[in-house]
């Protein structure tokens, strides 16, 4: 297959980029935009053609999210619910339902705030769980195995990355993933969809979490003295709900609300209807998630100024918005649709085919292969470059092979976010390894069995939700 010029002068740019993302010898944001400044001295587009992924409406949804993110941190929501999780009386203090309490609110937390942020919220709060099972131990000579505070770490980073799946907003490499989908497959995946797939995965997916590490590194004893003091002490001081807290959960709240509303009467009402119409084509998901961050701006705040006056629930300069993932989503996005236009990503796809040894090159074949991939890659580089990279292959491939694309793409879009083996893997991984409580070895024994059967769940659901989704 012919390339043409843009395409030929496409291609090394593409693998320069790949190769930087790899290696990570250059910012991941630096290296997207060094791409995008590329394509442009190249002459493979125009710069307006180059740089309007940037202007993307996911852009703003990205933006939205992170500010109502930043107001549940600040105001310390996602500490209130850790603490409520933790002290039902259900979870008590034993071993078994400790972990799998960690991995709920965990789950929680990381469908809708960053996973890093959940992964160090909990990881504090774990380690003085820790800290006072270890002090009774003391008083009473009864303690855990130290293998079960290595399932407690490992838990909170795996059950971070998991709970990211669950929204499309819960993790960068989702919203890359359905831009892809929507630009190229030609199919618009609504917050609600996403979430009727994403949620019942993550449950599946936690719960094999929860049991494995269980099985792997038990606690050896039957209960754990001290947590729930620890936890009725810590929840204690949280005291009664701020004005702040009040005015962040309404914000939130009418956020959701707004993201699945229109999903919810487009199944009451139906496409045809002009409610429905009119909700579809006037809040999209990236408005929703700037009105519910506006109103933190304009919603009473719990502190006050040096003159008396209450601040807003979100002030402009105490603000924290990820550049560097926006950034690195737009120059990820301006290569991959510069490869669908110039050609590359179809010769590309056509390529590999000839390289495949001629049998069932099925859909569901495609589905597992485009699962297997994206969970290796996003072993070795992060997630959001991951789903750039592995996404568009996917889309061209599912077209060279006469497949429908998106199954595919919807597996290597959840795949990317499972890399689970390396401290390397996820940001999440970095950090529990970082406390010195998990051992290499632990965490890629624990990594390489979660992969395995990520892999399976993934390929599984796409394969059900794209006969779902795709049936007349």
């Amino acid at each position: 297959m012919d390339l043409s010029p843009e395409a030929q002068a496409l291609a090394p740019i593409v693998v320069a980029v790949i190769v930087l993302w790899v290696t990570e010898a250059l910012p991941l944001a630096v290296t997207a935009l060094l791409g995008a400044v590329a394509c442009v001295v190249a002459g493979v587009a125009p710069a307006r053609e180059v740089f309007r992924p940037f202007a993307d409406p996911l852009i703003f949804l990205f933006i939205g999210s992170f500010l109502i993110a930043e107001a549940i941190k600040q105001h310390g929501l996602d500490r209130r619910l850790a603490y409520g999780v933790l002290s039902v009386p259900w979870v008590g203090e034993r071993p078994g339902r400790i972990l799998a309490a960690v991995a709920a609110v965990s789950v929680a937390i990381s469908a809708f705030i960053s996973n890093t942020c959940t992964a160090a919220m909990m990881l504090a709060i774990v380690s003085g769980i820790l800290g006072a099972v270890e002090a009774a131990a003391r008083a009473t000579g009864r303690s855990p195995a130290p293998a079960f505070a290595t399932s407690l770490f490992l838990c909170v980073a795996f059950a971070a990355s998991i709970g990211g799946l669950a929204t499309p907003i819960g993790t960068p490499p989702n919203l890359i993933g359905l831009t892809f989908i929507r630009d190229e497959a030609g199919v618009a995946v609504s917050f609600l969809g996403w979430c009727a797939i994403g949620v019942p995965l993550v449950t599946v997916m936690a719960t094999v979490a929860v049991r494995v590490l269980a099985w792997m590194f038990p606690a050896g004893i039957d209960r754990l003295e001290g947590v729930a003091g620890y936890v009725a002490e810590e929840r204690g001081r949280l005291g009664p709900w701020t004005a702040g807290q009040r005015s962040t959960a309404v914000a939130f709240a009418v956020t959701v609300c707004l993201w699945v509303l229109p999903g919810i009467l487009l199944v009451v009402l139906g496409a045809a209807h002009p409610v429905s119409a009119w909700l579809t084509r006037r809040l999209p998901e990236g408005v929703a998630a700037l009105i519910g961050a506006i109103l933190l701006f304009l919603l009473p705040g719990d502190r006050t100024s040096g003159d008396g006056r209450r601040r807003r629930a979100l002030s402009w300069h105490e603000t924290r918005i990820d550049w560097d993932i926006v950034l690195l989503y737009g120059g990820g996005m301006a290569l991959g649709e510069l490869c669908f236009s110039t050609g590359l990503a179809a010769a590309l796809g056509t390529s590999i085919t000839t390289l495949i040894p001629a049998g069932d090159w099925s859909g569901t074949v495609l589905v597992a292969v485009a699962a297997l991939v994206a969970v290796v890659t996003s072993e070795f580089t992060s997630n959001t470059a991951s789903a750039t990279m592995v996404v568009p292959v996917v889309i061209a491939l599912a077209r060279a092979t006469g497949n429908e694309p998106l199954p595919a793409a919807l597996a290597a879009t959840f795949a990317a976010s499972l890399g689970f083996m390396m401290p390397v893997s996820t940001p999440c991984n970095a950090l529990v390894y970082g406390s010195g409580r998990v051992p290499l070895k632990a965490m890629m024994a624990g990594g390489a069995v979660i992969d395995v059967v990520g892999t399976l769940v993934v390929t599984a659901a796409m394969l059900i939700a794209g006969r779902l989704w795709l049936a007349p």
